[in-house]
C-alpha cells in the first residue's frame, strides 16, 4: 500500500495513470470501505448522474464545470474498469484500446486514403462500417433499452437513414405528421385506446424526425420548451396567488388572459 502511494509523487506518471493508481488504491484491502463495497450495479446511478451533470455545464456553457464534471465521468469510467480488472474480465487500458481501433477504422476517410466528406456522409459511413464488418447485427443495433424515448426516436431516425432510409425533406416528414395527426383523430373517434397509443407514439416518431432533418436535438427542443412553460406557469401562480383567489374560481378562459399577459 505505501508502495502504491508513494508511486503517486512520481513525476514520469500521466494524470491519467495517477487516477488509474488512485482508484487501485482505494480499492485495495487498506483503501475506502464505501469504494470497496461498489459493484458495477451499485454504480449505475452515480454513471447516469454524472453523465447528466456534464450536459447541464455544456447546456449552460460554463466549461469551468464542464472540466470538473468530465473528470468525475472519468472517474466512474475508471472505477468500472478497476472493478473489472479485479474480476479478470478486463482493464480500463482495454477499453481504451478498443476505442481507438474502433476511431481508426471507422474513419478510413482520414486514416486511410485521403477523402474529403461532410459530416453527414461522415456519419452515413460509419453506420455502414457498423454493419458492414459485422459489429452489429443489425443497421439498429447497439442503443440501449434505457435511452430516453426521444432521444432513441432521433438515433433509431439516423441509423436507418445511414443506410439511406430516410426521407428526403423535412416537407416530406411534415406530411407524415399531418397523416399521423388525422390518425390521431380517426382513433379518438374509435374509443380503441391502444390504437390511439400506437399513432401517438406514430406522431412523436415523426417529430423526432422532423427535428432530426432540421439539424435540431429534439431532447434539447422539448426542455427548452418545458423550461419555458415553467417560468411562464410561475408567473401566472404569481398572479393568481396576487389576487387572493385560489385557481378553481377562475375560469380557463381567465387563465389563458393571464398567460397571454405573461407571455
Amino acid at each position: 500500500m505505501d508502495d502504491l502511494k508513494a508511486r503517486l509523487d512520481d513525476p514520469e506518471l500521466t494524470p491519467f495513470e495517477r487516477l488509474l493508481l488512485v482508484m487501485r488504491i482505494l480499492r485495495s484491502p487498506e483503501g475506502c470501505a464505501w469504494d470497496r463495497k461498489q459493484t458495477h450495479k451499485s454504480l449505475q446511478p452515480y454513471l447516469i448522474e454524472e453523465s447528466y451533470e456534464v450536459l447541464e455545464a455544456i447546456e449552460k456553457g460554463d466549461f469551468t464545470d464542464l472540466k470538473e464534471e468530465l473528470g468525475d465521468l472519468l472517474c466512474q469510467i475508471v472505477f468500472h474498469g478497476q472493478l473489472a480488472a479485479e474480476e479478470g474480465r478486463f482493464t480500463t487500458e482495454d477499453s481504451v484500446n478498443h476505442i481507438t481501433n474502433k476511431l481508426i477504422r471507422r474513419h478510413p476517410h482520414v486514416f486511410g486514403e485521403r477523402k474529403d466528406l461532410d459530416p453527414d456522409q461522415v456519419r452515413d459511413q460509419w453506420e455502414q462500417i457498423k454493419v458492414e464488418s459485422g459489429e452489429k447485427k443489425s443497421v439498429l443495433g447497439g442503443l440501449p433499452g434505457s435511452m430516453p424515448a426521444l432521444m432513441m426516436a432521433f438515433r433509431i431516425g439516423e441509423k436507418a437513414g445511414g443506410v439511406g432510409f430516410d426521407w428526403d425533406r423535412p416537407a416530406d416528414v411534415l406530411e407524415k405528421i399531418a397523416e399521423e395527426l388525422d390518425e390521431i383523430k380517426a382513433e379518438m373517434a374509435s374509443g380503441d385506446k391502444d390504437a390511439l397509443e400506437d399513432e401517438i407514439g406514430d406522431m412523436l416518431f415523426a417529430a423526432a424526425s422532423l427535428s432530426r432533418k432540421l439539424d435540431i436535438d429534439p431532447e434539447r427542443a422539448l426542455k427548452r420548451a418545458l423550461e419555458k412553460f415553467r417560468a411562464r406557469f410561475e408567473l401566472l401562480e404569481k398572479v393568481v396567488k396576487a389576487s387572493h383567489r385560489p385557481f378553481a374560481d377562475y375560469s380557463l378562459d381567465e387563465l389563458e388572459a393571464i398567460w397571454q399577459r405573461v407571455k
